[in-house]
């Protein structure tokens, strides 16, 4: 990578910081230290980084030019769950072209039926409960071939703090929606030990940070957590949208009220020196992963309902064809095995 795109990467921290505030879904609010993000570096070496992906990232390689980073919400009950011992429920990768400044978001639905990150296949979102952010980094990167190194994980603190700092969001809020917003809000509210405004009608609406971390929480109207996936980058959009219209000055606050709810490999301060940056770029597309038409919601024995990919290898296929428009990717032989014992553990409970 050259100092070009070294400058671009760090730039673009701030833009991820922000789109991570929206992710906030953890039912207990992370304590706030004062003394900054939660920092820890990840070995890359420990990642599962396969050969062939490193070489799709060297020159001429379809990977080159990007910027992978992984998006956690966790579902911690104390302060030390943040970094282990607890489910991720929200899992995105943001992907990030360096030099056009496009965006492209992915959810990984949190009950895709993967290997885990030991060998064991179970939901992906249990990797974070077993190994903190490492194994839920690797898991994305050993089952989607990606080549992730960096990671934000966040709270409801910290959503709500970015929403209201950049003065809320405009959502379109339909009617089945405002049946449950409020119960949300009560739940999200009763964590965070403060009052709530109730969202009283259906419509395009300027929400505030409680309203918005409900809204991005509403699981039961429409495809369930696809639907519920949907919403968060919604409301990620909306964030970016407000963001922009904000000068420096007020962008460096948001920052700095919220950072201490954020666990993270990135450095706030080379952030901070180039937030002003932030104009620079754009999310254009997102998605859900499995793809709708290559997956299958179903109950798979004692593991519960999850979500199938009924095929791991056009999965991946179709990914880096979304992500680095690569119409001839070949998966790694890392991902035809775990395809295979996907197929092999999950078929018995497919079959009418």
């Amino acid at each position: 990578m050259n100092g070009k795109q070294k400058v671009k990467v760090v730039i673009f921290a701030i833009e991820a910081i922000i789109i991570v505030g929206m992710l906030g879904i953890l039912y207990l609010v992370i304590s706030k230290s004062g003394e900054g993000p939660r920092m820890a570096k990840l070995d890359p070496a420990t990642l599962e980084i396969d050969e062939q992906v490193q070489q799709e990232k060297e020159e001429g390689g379809t990977m080159q030019g990007y910027m992978n980073i992984a998006l956690f919400g966790v579902d911690a009950e104390t302060d030390s769950q943040i970094y282990k011992g607890s489910r991720s429920d929200c899992i995105m990768i943001a992907s990030i072209n360096l030099d056009t400044g496009d965006i492209k978001l992915v959810s990984v639905f949190r009950d895709t039926y993967l290997n885990i990150g030991t060998d064991y296949y179970w939901k992906c979102n249990a990797a974070y409960n077993d190994g903190g952010a490492e194994q839920a980094v690797k898991m994305l990167n050993m089952n989607l071939d990606m080549d992730i190194t960096d990671f934000v994980a966040v709270g409801y603190g910290g959503l709500r703090k970015v929403i209201d700092g950049v003065g809320g969001v405009y959502i379109d809020v339909n009617e089945e929606e405002l049946k449950h917003i409020n119960n949300y809000q009560i739940g999200v509210a009763n964590v965070l030990k403060c009052e709530y405004t109730p969202v009283e009608h259906a419509g395009y609406q300027l929400l505030d940070g409680l309203q918005a971390a409900a809204f991005c929480r509403i699981r039961q109207v429409g495809n369930f957590d696809f639907e519920r996936t949907a919403r968060q980058r919604e409301v990620i959009k909306a964030i970016e949208e407000q963001a922009k219209k904000l000068d420096l000055a007020t962008l460096t606050e948001v920052f700095n009220n919220s950072i201490g709810d954020i666990y993270t490999s990135l450095d706030s301060r080379d952030i901070l020196g180039l937030i002003a940056n932030i104009a620079n770029y754009r999310i254009v597309e997102e998605a859900g992963f499995p793809k709708e038409d290559m997956r299958i919601a179903h109950n798979i024995g004692a593991k519960g309902s999850c979500v199938v990919p009924l095929d791991l290898e056009s999965n991946v296929v179709w990914l880096h064809q979304f992500l680095f428009g690569d119409e001839d990717y070949t998966v790694t032989d890392s991902v035809k095995e775990y395809g295979k014992q996907i197929e092999a553990e999950t078929a018995p409970y497919l079959v009418d």
